[in-house]
């Protein structure tokens, strides 16, 4: 049954706050790859500790970057 699925914001965010990829992954370290799948939406498990630190980063709440799209 298809539940529907978590979409992230992060690429319209940077895009808003005028910050590269290569920038908020040097400053998180974390490997480029593994930030592209948050952007894609291809991770099926969740870094907490990640995504709070990007929280703090771009200065959002949760639900400014993650929301729930329900199956069409």
């Amino acid at each position: 049954m298809d539940y529907g699925s978590i979409h992230f914001r992060i690429e319209e965010l940077l895009e808003e706050k005028g910050i590269s990829k290569n920038q908020i992954c040097k400053d998180l370290d974390i490997k480029r790859s593994n930030f592209n799948r948050y952007c894609k939406d291809e991770n099926s498990r969740y870094d907490s500790n990640f995504i709070c630190k990007l929280c703090y980063y771009l200065g959002v709440e949760l639900n400014e970057i993650m929301e729930y799209r329900r199956p069409e």
